[in-house]
Formats: C-alpha cells, sequence, structure tokens
C-alpha cells in the first residue's frame, strides 16, 4: 500500500491503482511460468502491465486534454496486449483456469476505467 503522504498526483486515480494492482498481479503468477519462457512471454505480460501504469502516470502530468488522451489511450492499449497474452498463457496451460479468471477480471476492470477516463471530457 503507497504511503497516506504520496496520494497525491497519478497515485490518486483510481485506474492508476487498479493498473497497479494487476501488474503485481502478473508478477506474481508469472514466477511459476516455464523458466524457458523467462525472455519470452514472462517478459512480454511484465512489460506490458506495467506499461498500464507508467502510460497513466506520464499522461495524467500532461497539461493538454489531448496529449493526456494519447497516453490514456497507450495505456489501453498495453492492456489489450495483457489481455491477449493471458489468453495465450491459458491456452499454453501456464495458467490455470482461476487465475486466468482473476487476471481477465482485473485487465477488464482497467479497460473499463482507461476507456471512461480517456472518453472523459476532464480527462
Amino acid at each position: 500500500m503507497t504511503h497516506a503522504r504520496y496520494q497525491r498526483g497519478f497515485r490518486k486515480l483510481i485506474v492508476w491503482q487498479e493498473a497497479h494492482c494487476l501488474t503485481k498481479m502478473i508478477y506474481k503468477i508469472t514466477v511459476s511460468f516455464p523458466k524457458s519462457e523467462m525472455y519470452e512471454m514472462t517478459k512480454q505480460l511484465r512489460n506490458a502491465s506495467s506499461s498500464i501504469g507508467a502510460q497513466i502516470a506520464e499522461g495524467s502530468q500532461m497539461r493538454t486534454q489531448p496529449h493526456r488522451k494519447l497516453y490514456y489511450e497507450r495505456a489501453y492499449s498495453s492492456a489489450s496486449e495483457v489481455d491477449n497474452f493471458l489468453e495465450l498463457s491459458l491456452d499454453l496451460n501456464y495458467l490455470k483456469e482461476d487465475e486466468y479468471k482473476k487476471l481477465l477480471h482485473q485487465v477488464n476492470k482497467v479497460s473499463y476505467l482507461l476507456q471512461h477516463l480517456r472518453d472523459s471530457p476532464n480527462a
């Protein structure tokens, strides 16, 4: 949990908090992926999931609405990338069905929040 004095800027955004949660989930679950996937699937999932939060953080600091929306769009695209790799991980039996469902629920939550943030007139 982030210390209270750091609850400013991007950290106050619920979408960033949920994206951060997703990234932590991805890091924990990919520890059990085959070692042969260390530089492939594991790296791809970790990079894509951490990119979501990074894009939200960076976008929240942009001065103009078009610039913020561009970063939120990139974060949304990274969430789609995570979704794709989760599906592939399930198909390759790297994830159990219940793990997949939890992760998919979280990525869908993040995507939903990003979509609304991106489309908000106050973004």
